[in-house]
């Protein structure tokens, strides 16, 4: 497995080698003794899978707030996204900076998201189908997020506001400045 830095360093990109024949391939996804040895501890939980019918179709920006703030590591299983991740760690040197990085179900790539950044998916072909790790159990009571469109985060969507397909919950999240510092920047040792 290859792991790719991003413009954010706590945010990678995972590229999983496919060994393939007539058949088709085999890839590992998911090896902690090698997340292990890149510097990457985690422990997931729970994978969880969503599927998305139409283009177009927005989750997000989603996090969960501490205790049960959560890591990610999502990948396509069948489509097409942009992966969105929002550093949200206030004091941090990347503090609202993102990375969008497109996730394709033929590139197996997957990306890293790690507790204090928020995320979100937008489906760019129909059928799309995400599968997901965490590593905390989803808390209703501490999920929260900001909104798809806050302008202090500057995100530029491949597809018009029209076009996007959105949840009434989606849809209102608050701002990102209406939010209390629910995460704080502490540079590791």
């Amino acid at each position: 497995m290859n792991i790719v830095d991003t413009e954010i360093p706590e945010v990678k990109i995972l590229k999983p080698s496919r060994f393939g024949d007539h058949r088709g391939y085999f890839a590992e996804t998911y090896n902690k003794r090698v997340w292990s040895d890149a510097g990457i501890a985690v422990d997931f939980i729970q994978d969880n899978h969503s599927y998305s019918a139409a283009r177009g179709t927005f989750r997000g920006f989603h996090f969960q707030c501490p205790p049960a703030a959560q890591t990610k590591l999502v990948r396509v299983l069948q489509g097409a996204i942009l992966d969105i991740v929002i550093d949200c760690r206030v004091g941090s040197p990347t503090y609202l900076r993102h990375v969008a990085v497109e996730l394709t179900a033929e590139s197996g790539d997957q990306i890293f998201c790690p507790r204090g950044f928020a995320h979100g998916t937008l489906t760019l072909v129909p059928d799309t189908e995400i599968a997901y790790k965490v590593d905390a159990y989803y808390a209703p009571d501490l999920d929260l997020g900001v909104r798809w469109d806050d302008p202090d985060l500057a995100i530029d969507l491949p597809l018009p506001a029209e076009e996007l397909i959105l949840s009434d919950k989606d849809r209102n999240l608050p701002w990102l400045r209406d939010l209390p510092a629910i995460f704080t920047y502490s540079k590791a040792a």
